[in-house]
């Protein structure tokens, strides 16, 4: 939604999310739909903006309504009156100053977001050909005003370039597979696996490959000096609204540069990091053996500090740098938070200990790095394996396949294969242990039951002869590639 559309107290919108209702809620609001028939809000403005109203009221709408039919009479009541005050709130919200506390969801009707609408619709139309441009400044838009005084401005957590969710590693080397294994590993421990993939960019793909528009990060793991084509593809990927985290590498630009502190070298000191919320968390970590210092500008408002040394000077090794109009930004560190302690080099045992002591903090660093870049570090829950149903939607094919069966498996029931084993059980068993290399058939349908699969409307619907009269299913699986697999 590029960051446009705002809600009170300058809460900005993360997504919006489809909302699937049962038959019976649907009956309900076709009982319930002639008392919301004042309201000016149809299905289709529905699709392109929900409304809310001025201060003090609120606006139900489509699935509002919904939601009030179990309500009582008086409550219906209130949601009419509401209704009343919405062509008011458009006005309303029109007059409303940025310097004001409240803000408020603009109404489909509204000039000012028919305009939004006409430019977002050109931008989403070049979309195939380049990135989502930024909307271009308009005057006249006080959306552009209150986007100043909101509170959360400063973190944009929109991939407002529309980026693939492609996470690179740079390793400066052809020869860094361990390397890349391991920050791999550890970056797996902390975004959404499911969401993001990630791949090595090598050496010979940083010029000529389309990896620039492809990527929403580029991980810069090597103390390697960086070429200057490499560096002006880097600063180009970050034109872009790319994002890049730096580990312990020479890679700085614009309002910052390296210096080195040999006696830093490879000893673990104690850190204090800055995190999003103003608080500060201290810990220990391996260190590069260089610090960041600041060159004097003009403009340092896209510098940073996140992290200093808990020492006399107070030297940085984290710093946070913007760069250009499309949302790119970096994260540099000169302290080792990519590696795992039985990977670091480390000077002595003590350093073991404070290092394994702070472990816990380095992911939790770690996590806040990628999330102030805009990644989602929400770790889901693994759904258990469950057994195979073996169905039929013919009785007569089911008795053959089973007759079949009985020549193909052994004496305890088993298929075996390179990969996934089937073990055919007649009934569910409590104990029955399923794993990715062995899955039990269960062969009698008459405890199958599913949310999502109704073998009676399959039935219904088939029209061949032989294709698709057996079926093996389950609700959660490793892989349905290995399962049939021989």
């Amino acid at each position: 939604m590029e960051d446009r559309l705002e809600m009170d107290n300058g809460m900005v919108p993360h997504k919006i999310v489809s909302v699937h209702l049962q038959e019976s809620t649907l009956k309900e609001l076709v009982q319930v739909a002639p008392s919301v028939k004042e309201q000016s809000v149809s299905s289709t403005q529905m699709d392109e903006v929900t409304p809310a109203a001025a201060s003090g009221t609120t606006v139900k709408s489509g699935l509002g309504a919904a939601e009030s039919a179990g309500q009582s009479e008086e409550e219906k009541f209130k949601v009419e009156k509401e209704s009343e005050h919405e062509d008011e709130s458009s006005s309303l919200s029109d007059k409303e100053t940025s310097a004001g506390e409240h803000r408020h969801l603009h109404l489909s009707s509204c000039h000012e977001c028919l305009q939004l609408e006409n430019s977002t619709i050109e931008s989403v139309r070049c979309a195939s050909a380049e990135n989502i441009p930024e909307l271009s400044d308009d005057g006249d838009s006080k959306l552009e005003e209150k986007n100043d005084d909101c509170p959360a401005r400063g973190i944009k957590r929109i991939n407002l370039a529309g980026k693939p969710p492609n996470v690179l590693i740079y390793l400066g080397s052809e020869n860094a597979t361990v390397e890349f294994e391991q920050i791999k590993s550890i970056l797996q421990e902390c975004i959404d696996a499911d969401s993001y993939t990630i791949y090595q960019l090598h050496e010979e793909q940083v010029l000529k490959d389309p990896w620039i528009d492809n990527s929403l990060l580029l991980i810069i793991a090597t103390e390697k000096p960086i070429s200057k084509e490499n560096h002006k593809q880097f600063m180009k990927f970050l034109s872009k609204g790319g994002k890049i985290l730096g580990f312990s590498s020479s890679f700085v630009f614009e309002g910052i540069q390296i210096k080195r502190r040999n006696k830093l070298k490879k000893t673990v000191q104690e850190v204090v990091v800055s995190k999003m919320d103003r608080t500060e968390i201290k810990l220990n970590l391996l260190l590069s053996g260089c610090i960041f210092e600041e060159v004097v500008k003009e403009d340092t408002s896209k510098v940073k500090t996140l992290s200093q040394l808990n020492n006399a000077d107070k030297d940085t090794v984290i710093v946070h740098l913007t760069y250009g109009d499309s949302g790119g930004e970096a994260i540099l560190s000169q302290a080792h938070l990519e590696l795992d302690i039985n990977s670091m080099d480390f000077q002595t045992e003590e350093d073991f200990n404070l290092l394994k002591i702070s472990n816990t903090k380095r992911y939790e660093v770690l996590k806040e790095m990628l999330i102030s870049l805009g990644l989602s570090c929400e770790l889901r829950e693994i759904p258990t394996l469950t057994p195979i149903y073996l169905l039929s939607s013919d009785e007569e094919i089911h008795l053959g396949f089973l007759k079949w069966l009985e020549g193909n498996v052994d004496s305890e029931g088993l298929r075996a294969s390179s990969k996934v084993s089937l073990k055919f059980v007649s009934s569910c068993q409590s104990k029955m242990e399923v794993t990715p290399s062995l899955m039990p058939v269960i062969t009698e349908t008459g405890s199958f039951s599913s949310e999502h699969f109704s073998l009676k409307t399959y039935q219904e619907n088939l029209q061949t002869k032989k294709l698709g009269k057996i079926l093996l299913f389950t609700e959660v699986t490793t892989t349905t590639m290995d399962l049939l697999d021989g």
